[in-house]
């Protein structure tokens, strides 16, 4: 993705914060636009229809995670949540609606320069998508580039991350793929020994895995402890 063609929506509350990632991001050959609160940053994506959104959790009027649930109802634009220092609960629940990644504040500059160029360079917009990527083992099929995955025939609504990482345990049937590879993959970044991001994403797949599965076909993620996840299907 051209990164001169891409345009980031800020939403944050703290004007002089919103308006230093701005300066950031234009610097690092992005288009910038900021929203300071929920209503806002809702009436600039309708508007704007930004390629990223950076969304702050604690705002006026609309927080973070109310803007993220009206957002999803719309879109599936990649989302990186900012959260207060300590505060897991909130990337947790983020993650959990459908947060692509969060970073806590204060966090580095180049951080988050890292993660946003980390997560465009993992989505294709509609337009691009082709039909060749095509993954198909028993009842489920995945095609990444289009965004489209299904069980027995019964769609899928995946966030961005949660395609990811089925597609890489799809690739890798039977396999155990290492939470490494599925963190950097899914996230675009390396793990950490505190990171939680990908048990919440898989814990989520695996509810919407299991609420289309039907009785007379296994389609599961699991654990192998000390070593990743294996996607099995029967």
């Amino acid at each position: 993705m051209n990164a001169e063609r891409t345009q980031i929506l800020i939403v944050d509350d703290d004007r002089q914060l919103a308006a230093m990632l701005a300066e950031l991001l234009e610097t690092a050959g992005y288009e910038a636009v900021t929203a300071h609160d929920g209503d806002e940053g809702l009436e600039r994506f309708r508007e704007k229809q930004p390629d990223l959104v950076v969304l702050d959790v604690m705002m006026p009027r609309r927080d973070g995670i109310a803007t993220l649930v009206t957002l999803r109802e719309q879109s599936q634009v990649p989302v990186i949540m900012l959260t207060a220092m300590g505060e897991q609960s909130d990337r947790i629940l983020g993650l959990e609606i459908g947060a692509d990644d969060y970073l806590a504040k204060p966090f580095a500059p180049r951080e988050l320069l890292l993660r946003i160029a980390a997560i465009l360079r993992r989505h294709v917009p509609e337009e691009e998508s082709t039909s060749s990527d095509v993954i198909e083992i028993g009842p489920l099929t995945v095609r990444p580039s289009r965004h489209e995955a299904s069980l027995g025939g019964e769609e899928l609504t995946l966030t961005g991350a949660e395609m990811r990482i089925l597609a890489e345990l799809a690739l890798r049937h039977g396999d155990v793929v290492s939470r490494e590879r599925l963190t950097r993959h899914a996230l675009g970044r390396a793990l950490t020994p505190l990171d939680r991001a990908l048990d919440t994403h898989m814990s989520h797949l695996r509810r919407k895995l299991g609420a289309v599965a039907r009785d007379d076909q296994r389609c599961e993620i699991r654990s192998v402890r000390g070593a990743g996840y294996r996607l099995i299907i029967d």
